[in-house]
């Protein structure tokens, strides 16, 4: 058995970045961009009212007055000069007229017909953005995941589409005779294919293409069936198959070129990785915890560094104990646990049933709780990892 950590390695070792496409900007969220994007104009374009009120020279006083010559809105500016004792209607955001330095608040003035009076308690402030206040032509937005807020930046910086990575196409295949899709009949002797879903929903969560294949029956001559539908993936994801026994036939695949096979965890230990006709190529277990930890642990990660995630690890995060906790054994223990929020640090509790075929606690639980290798007894408020889930 090798580790969690060598096997991420040797994982993420197999996930090359895909080629850029561009993308329009309507279709970028949640795509990585992978250029920078760089904007075409200053924001604000020009010196821009805050406020609705009046622009102005100087800095008025208390019973001032100013003769109002026009009126500015926002796209659509005031063409002349604004002189001493005068001023212009202006709504927010239009262009500050040229000679006015401040914007008076319409609730600071009273107004009767063309002239305004400055009244008591006016705010001193200019109320005027000043050119490129946001950012100037030419400022960069880094290469990240895509959301809303950006979307929203790079239309102000006039950038219409993005160079965004290839979303991976993965395809998810699940083996054995056991297996039936929900809402079939299930003989005597099946179970409902549960895992692929989730699976399917987590992939497309973290921006690729799951692509569901039928599920392969214990034969060599269906599995190498359902593998040719996989043509055209950039990563095929096989669940179950995985281990020693005789019906499983994954391991034995054609053309399968293995880079690690088990591995010192638990959920998980019976996982492969390789390259299936120079296709990448994971083999999750069959249980269904074990092979959706090991999509948070793997499979996820290698999404991420397809898309050119330049961190595309588990993200770990800590946490303190709510309950005292025994010794861990030779593989690392990842616990299904709920997490508490607080004030400070947030506190963790494992599920007292972690068998790997219990959905139900899978579905209650909102963290994975890290048990290092050979982990010696920990005691409630200790300080643990956990991965968020």
């Amino acid at each position: 058995m090798i580790s969690v950590e060598e096997a991420l390695a040797r994982c993420l070792a197999l996930s090359a970045v895909l080629p850029s496409e561009t993308v329009p900007l309507a279709q970028a969220s949640g795509r990585r961009m992978c250029a920078p994007a760089r904007a075409r104009r200053d924001q604000p374009p020009f010196p821009a009212s805050a406020m609705d009120g009046y622009a102005l020279q100087g800095d008025p006083a208390q019973g001032d007055r100013f003769t109002v010559i026009g009126e500015a809105g926002a796209g659509h500016a005031f063409d002349g000069m604004v002189g001493p004792g005068q001023a212009v209607r202006i709504f927010t955001g239009a262009p500050v007229p040229a000679g006015a330095t401040r914007v008076v608040i319409q609730e600071d003035v009273t107004r009767d017909g063309d002239r305004i009076t400055l009244t008591s308690g006016a705010d001193g402030s200019t109320n005027i953005r000043p050119l490129g206040q946001d950012f100037r032509a030419g400022d960069s937005l880094a290469p990240r995941r895509l959301r809303p807020n950006d979307l929203a930046l790079l239309a102000a910086m006039n950038i219409p589409a993005v160079q965004a990575t290839r979303r991976p196409i993965v395809a998810l295949i699940a083996t054995g005779d056991e297996l039936v899709m929900p809402g079939e009949d299930p003989g005597p002797d099946q179970i409902i294919a549960s895992n692929s879903f989730a699976l399917k929903a987590m992939i497309e969560t973290e921006g690729g293409i799951a692509r569901l294949l039928p599920i392969a029956r214990d034969s060599e001559a269906e599995l190498a069936t359902v593998l040719g539908l996989a043509e055209g993936a950039d990563l095929i994801v096989t669940i179950g198959g995985a281990s020693v026994g005789d019906h499983d036939l994954v391991g034995r695949s054609a053309g399968l070129d293995h880079s690690f096979w088990k591995i010192a965890m638990r959920p998980g230990k019976p996982l492969m990785a390789g390259r299936l006709n120079g296709v990448p190529m994971l083999g999750l277990p069959g249980n269904p915890v074990s092979a959706i930890v090991c999509a948070h642990l793997f499979l996820l990660p290698m999404v991420r560094a397809m898309l050119g995630d330049p961190a595309p690890a588990p993200r770990l995060q800590r946490a303190r104990l709510a309950t005292d906790l025994p010794a861990n054994g030779i593989r690392a223990h990842y616990m299904r646990a709920r997490l508490t929020l607080g004030d400070g640090m947030p506190e963790i509790a494992p599920f007292d049933r972690q068998d790997s075929a219990l959905l139900s606690i899978l579905g209650e639980a909102d963290a994975l709780l890290l048990r290092p290798v050979e982990d010696g007894p920990r005691g409630k408020g200790s300080t643990v990892d956990y991965l968020p889930i």
